[in-house]
């Protein structure tokens, strides 16, 4: 009888416990979701009075043009059009640096896991990874705006966020091609396909979702990057498709938009749109990770 009460008291005790760890588990979820929450809601209730159609197909005002509007209680004129264009530009000129050297050297690092050469590889994609923006901002000019472009340009703010895209392009890669099994590469060698092919049609395709995830995920990363676009692109108030011209960015808007105290309004707005920019490349990553699983 003893025992069995004993047995009780033990099984309260471990019902009490769980209880309060799952409770605590919850409250500290909260207030670590409570900041985005808050944050959301700030750019959400200041930022959207500015989004309208002029938002996305004009340029940024003149300090005058703010300045009127604000003394009139009306909306500021123009929108971030040239920061969209130019973003979208860079971003993609960033991509076409970087996902084939990281998709490739991810490749040689997976077939060659215990080479030295691989692991310096690793170590200086792992150190890259941890290096501020603004420095590689100083190596983009020096290559690039001083002896290529001769001066700002879309190409050294490109270039600038193509290295910082590599080590994460770089680690997933590997990372993905390691899961997949062993018994793909061996059917293809069994079946007489050349190593290259198997790399090409069997591999990559079989890893296709941590690849995408990936790329995905570093783009939404150099999205918000401002400090290295200030030393390459330098910002432009025109929508400028030359790549060896200054451009200008969301980012880059912003920070101009910051410095100028009758472009309030405007800092919210393109926060507000750079912040669902980064969220939607997120969630098509998340979507991609799900749906095509090795």
């Amino acid at each position: 009888m003893q025992v069995s009460i004993s047995h009780k008291k033990l099984d309260l005790r471990r019902v009490l416990k769980d209880r309060i760890f799952y409770i605590g588990v919850i409250v500290l979820s909260g207030i670590t979701v409570l900041p985005l929450i808050l944050i959301l809601y700030k750019l959400v209730r200041e930022g959207i009075s500015q989004i309208n159609f002029d938002f996305f197909t004009r340029v940024a005002p003149n300090t005058l043009e703010a300045m009127v509007a604000v003394a009139n209680n009306e909306t500021i004129p123009g929108g971030i059009a040239n920061g969209i264009v130019g973003t979208l530009l860079m971003v993609a000129l960033a991509s076409l640096m970087a996902v084939p050297v990281g998709v490739l050297t991810g490749v040689y690092l997976s077939e060659n896991p215990e080479s030295r050469f691989a692991g310096t590889v690793r170590t200086i994609a792992d150190i890259l990874q941890g290096v501020p923006s603004i420095v590689l901002g100083v190596i983009a000019y020096m290559w690039v705006v001083r002896h290529i472009t001769n001066g700002y340009s879309a190409l050294a703010g490109s270039t600038s966020l193509s290295i910082m895209m590599l080590p994460l392009i770089i680690r997933s890669t590997e990372e993905t091609l390691k899961m997949i099994p062993e018994t793909y590469k061996e059917a293809a060698f069994a079946l007489g396909v050349p190593y290259h092919k198997v790399l090409f049609k069997v591999l990559i395709p079989s890893g296709l979702s941590g690849l995408l995830t990936g790329i995905l995920l570093a783009v939404s990363r150099i999205i918000g990057e401002t400090a290295p676009l200030m030393l390459t692109a330098l910002g432009s108030s025109r929508i400028n498709l030359n790549i060896a011209q200054p451009t200008s960015a969301v980012p880059l808007l912003i920070w101009e938009f910051y410095n100028d105290p009758n472009m309030v309004k405007l800092i919210w707005s393109s926060s507000l749109f750079l912040m669902g920019f980064v969220l939607f490349f997120n969630i098509l990553a998340k979507r991609i990770s799900k749906r095509w699983k090795i």
